[in-house]
């Protein structure tokens, strides 16, 4: 990306936050410069810093008589096993990810990667290229190439396994087993510690990283608190000089200098909090810890809209989001750190959100980009799943509205005993509801068994679009909790820049195509950018208890030398257990439009209605009066989920396609397409009857 290209580009979208981001690189230029002269913590200064005489007599200044209840404190470890005991296979789902940690076997985006049991790991590799980085200072490694993928050892360098692993020493009742599980503790950290020394490779790369990475790594730390394999000075020195380095790291390396700071900084920030807190003896540890939680405060505002929406343009991003923000404030509020209560109104609102387009298996839409993020290393979790949010906000603020489904592995974790006693006295929560999040563009109806969530907004992160996608007026539907009609999704960020922007495009969602161009344009040399242009927005929200209305519309073709308006209309009739779509075309000139709808699977083909399918289409609300002969029948041939009907003139036809249900994952699939040749002003209607 060039520079001045970034700049111009930034310049007309957030003109006040490059002045600001511009601001913030002077800062950042400073703090570097610091931190480059600062005196590295040593052995005599540290245990000065904790009151120690000697090396033996750390552990019992560091890790005995802890204060405080964070959710890793020994002293919470038997809620939390009692919570987990109560729950239908929450301890063995805790073990086994133990073993696996044990034996070196990790999971990245779906690619299963094993080492051995005692056996180094490899933490600089890309498991599917094969691309090793070197162990080079930061500033001469080649990060972003094609063909490879940082993201994939990042994820082995978040340290996770090392949670996993206190999770196996407190589930395990056998003690052989637990001093295994401590013993892979000690050696498993080590072995990253030596192989990435501080500032050299691509572990060091990304501040978020860094920052997840002591976040993980400290509460690992207070988990074996009492493991005498943890307690050995040399063990617990040159891990602790290395929580310092590592905030130190992030401190100097704040991801605060472009034009729109985003979840980057916000983990920075819960990094900095979670070290801070658990080791408040660590010598710059006050300061961090003011420092982050002002930044999460001013970011909970910045990054978070009032109606509880993440500012990223993305639901799986929100996800993200929803993690990192909790965890800041359970560890913070078992040290005894307030957070205020403006941050936890506002984070109370981000379940709600998330539990508004959830569906009733618990996965959520994929609009904006997915890397499959996450916080909380306790449970496997699909990359499209948020289910497990409501429950565990219900749990957070006693919320009888979220009190859906079951208590999940990750409230047991978080809260333990409390929080599932919190949970089973709260009433089982009504239905969720049609909503609109104007602000967030997500727009939400439901009924008869389905929930159709529809993009239609300004771009993410102020206007800059870096999860956002070409997909306005675009929708997911999902019947009976099965998505049934998706986003395509991501599929990979660097690795293939050109599969980066197919996955961003137009044609990559299930929304109207106009000549052949983009509804804004994508700049092959800016991956992380998608400036707005379409100006998406809502005409009309009219949720009912029978039918359901919403008309979006967007200006992405004004543009055209003959220029076209679209406006989008979804009706849902709950009582004919349909989906109405019309799409009306304002402009002039002659124009090819193309309409796709995906799915995510292969297990569609042409079908007839039968005489109670059509009918009930025709009785759906501004539907065509007639259709043509064929439809297409969505789901497996034994138990199909839905037909979609189209007006006549509307030819479907099925082509082949891929679809990505989370990160660096690619399945074949089919796309339903039509395509006409129109002269303004024109509608377009077809309508899917749910089986």
């Amino acid at each position: 990306m060039g520079t001045l290209g970034y700049y111009s580009t930034i310049a007309r979208l957030a003109p006040a936050g490059l002045a600001r981001g511009m601001a913030r690189r002077v800062q950042g230029v400073a703090r570097q410069a610091l931190y480059r002269r600062r005196e590295r913590l040593d052995e005599p200064r540290l245990l000065e810093a904790f009151g120690a005489a000697t090396a033996e007599a750390l552990a019992e200044r560091a890790l005995s008589n802890r204060p405080g209840s964070a959710w890793c404190e020994v002293g919470q470890r038997t809620s939390v096993v009692e919570a987990l005991a109560a729950l239908p296979g929450a301890s063995e789902r805790a073990l086994e990810r133990a073993r696996a940690a044990l034996r070196g076997e990790f999971d990245v985006f779906g690619t299963r990667v094993c080492f051995g049991e005692g056996q180094p790991v490899d933490w600089s590799r890309d498991p599917v290229s094969g691309y090793r980085y070197p162990v080079l200072p930061v500033e001469q490694l080649r990060l972003a190439q094609p063909g490879v993928d940082p993201k994939f050892p990042w994820v082995l360098g978040r340290l996770d396994c090392l949670v996993a692993l206190g999770q196996g020493y407190w589930v395990a009742s056998d003690e052989e087993a637990r001093r295994g599980f401590a013993r892979a503790f000690v050696t498993r950290t080590l072995d990253f510690l030596q192989a990435n020394p501080v500032g050299q490779g691509v572990h060091w790369t990304c501040a978020m990283e860094v920052a997840l990475r002591a976040a993980n790594l400290a509460q690992a730390l207070v988990m074996f608190s009492d493991a005498p394999e943890a307690r050995r000075p040399e063990f617990l020195v040159p891990v602790l000089e290395s929580l310092s380095e590592h905030t130190a790291w992030v401190e100097a390396h704040l991801e605060d200098q472009g034009a729109v700071p985003n979840n980057h900084l916000v983990s920075n920030h819960v990094g900095l909090l979670v070290v801070g807190v658990l080791f408040p003896e660590l010598p710059d540890a006050p300061r961090q810890v003011a420092r982050a939680v002002a930044g999460l405060r001013t970011q909970m505002e910045a990054q978070v809209h009032p109606e509880g929406t993440s500012f990223e343009g993305s639901i799986p991003y929100h996800r993200l989001s929803v993690e990192l923000f909790t965890l800041a404030l359970l560890v913070a509020h078992g040290q005894g750190v307030d957070l205020g209560s403006r941050y936890a109104a506002r984070l109370h609102r981000m379940y709600e959100a998330s539990h508004a387009w959830s569906s009733e298996r618990g996965l959520a839409p994929q609009v904006g980009d997915n890397d499959s993020g996450r916080v909380f290393p306790f449970q496997e979790r699909d990359p499209r799943e948020q289910g497990y949010l409501a429950p565990l906000g219900a749990a957070l603020f006693g919320d009888a509205d979220l009190a859906e489904g079951t208590f999940p592995d990750e409230a047991a974790w978080l809260m333990g005993l409390s929080g599932l006693e919190c949970f089973r006295g709260l009433p089982q929560a009504k239905p969720a509801s049609s909503v609109s999040f104007p602000a967030g563009g997500f727009h939400v109806l439901r009924g008869a068994g389905a929930v159709v969530t529809v993009s239609a907004g300004a771009q993410g992160q102020g206007g800059v679009g870096g999860h956002s996608h070409n997909d306005k007026l675009s929708f997911e539907l999902h019947l009976h909790g099965r998505p049934v009609i998706v986003d395509p999704g991501t599929g990979t960020y660097t690795r293939e820049p050109v599969v980066r922007n197919v996955f961003r495009s137009t044609a990559a969602h299930n929304t109207l195509e106009v000549d052949g161009v983009e509804q804004a344009p994508l700049d092959p040399a800016r991956l992380f950018a998608l400036p707005e242009a379409a100006r998406a927005r809502v005409q009309v929200f009219q949720p009912g208890a029978e039918l359901d209305r919403l008309t979006v519309r967007h200006d992405g073709y004004r543009s055209l030398s003959s220029p076209v308006g679209v406006e989008r209309t979804f009706v849902l009739d709950k009582r004919e257990r349909a989906l109405g779509v019309t799409d009306a075309l304002v402009g002039v000139g002659l124009h090819d439009v193309k309409g796709r709808i995906h799915l995510p699977d292969r297990e569609a083909r042409m079908k007839a209605p039968t005489p109670e399918q059509l009918a009930r289409a025709l009785r759906v609300p501004e539907a065509p009066k007639g259709f043509e002969a064929w439809g297409v029948e969505l789901g497996p041939a034994e138990a199909p989920e839905a037909l979609v009907l189209f007006a006549a003139g509307l030819e479907p036809r099925l082509e082949p396609s891929r679809y990505s249900p989370g990160y660096g994952l690619v399945v074949p699939s089919q796309v339903l397409v039509f395509r006409v040749r129109v002269s303004p002003p024109v509608c377009l209607r077809w309508v899917v009857v749910f089986n």
